[in-house]
């Protein structure tokens, strides 16, 4: 679980109200770190074949987190945003690798830091 602002997050109480939403046919969700809270919830989100082609990824992931504002508290919203990714990494047994994903975001994070 995560911890925001005293408040805990389970990533599967959030990945399943994302796989809800007919845009995503995949999902995981890890904590990012935040100056302010501490750590906020990131989607990883592999799109649906549903979606349109043509769709702006921009709106796709707006749609996806006023899904979640709706249906959860403010303390359980995307504020760390929403990624698209192929694929969700898991292992043979199906689970899902949130270490990867971690390790994926810090890596992004250090990349943006050493080009400031």
């Amino acid at each position: 679980m995560t911890e925001l602002q005293g408040l805990q997050v389970a990533p599967a109480e959030l990945e399943a109200c994302l796989l809800d939403h007919p845009a995503v046919a995949d999902c995981a969700v890890i904590p990012v770190p935040d100056d302010d809270a501490g750590e906020l919830p990131k989607a990883y989100v592999v799109k649906s074949q549903s979606v349109h082609p043509e769709d702006s990824d921009a709106l796709i992931k707006r749609e996806i987190q006023k899904h979640v504002e709706k249906n959860k508290a403010r303390h359980k919203w995307l504020k760390g945003g929403v990624e698209f990714i192929d694929v969700i990494p898991k292992s043979p047994s199906g689970k899902i690798l949130r270490r990867l994903l971690r390790d994926k975001e810090k890596e992004a994070r250090r990349q943006k830091g050493a080009r400031l």
